[in-house]
């Protein structure tokens, strides 16, 4: 069931779409977010669901519903090289033990905006910019698939 980690790197805005459907429900440690400003890069580490193994078969019988198949999580280093400035809103940064749910990274007009769950967001104020992504270690199984309800 594992795949080859990821190792990404995005340079423009469609670059950027694929590394946010590979972070899509990623879990943030506020901890693990830092702004190096000077070298210009801001990074963290994420505990990255991964969706590119969640369609394949799953060892088991096909038959017992009773049998719970794992998925995978794995932790993710993700740099963004270029930052000159970092923009928080709707998150507590004081709150270190907080835990964030990314739900998409995308280019803007200047910059990278981390969108998460609860309407909280980090814009990254860059004007040439470049986004590493790698997965770190091994994964993990966890039962938990990341679901989002549509909208009416």
């Amino acid at each position: 069931m594992t795949a080859t980690p990821i190792r990404l790197r995005a340079q423009d805005q469609d670059d950027l779409k694929v590394v946010s459907a590979c972070l899509q429900d990623a879990i943030v440690p506020i901890g693990d977010m830092c702004f190096l400003p000077e070298e210009r890069r801001f990074v963290l580490v994420v505990n990255r669901f991964k969706w590119e193994t969640a369609d394949q078969p799953r060892p088991g019988p096909a038959a017992d519903d009773d049998v719970l198949i794992p998925f995978e999580r794995t932790h993710c280093g993700v740099r963004v090289e270029g930052v000159t400035g970092v923009k928080v809103k709707d998150i507590d940064l004081k709150d270190r033990r907080q835990i964030l749910e990314l739900l998409a990274i995308e280019a803007v007009e200047g910059g990278v905006v981390l969108d998460f769950a609860g309407g909280g967001c980090i814009r990254l104020d860059a004007t040439n910019w470049t986004c590493f992504v790698e997965d770190l270690g091994e994964p993990w199984p966890t039962t938990c698939k990341p679901c989002h309800p549509l909208e009416e």
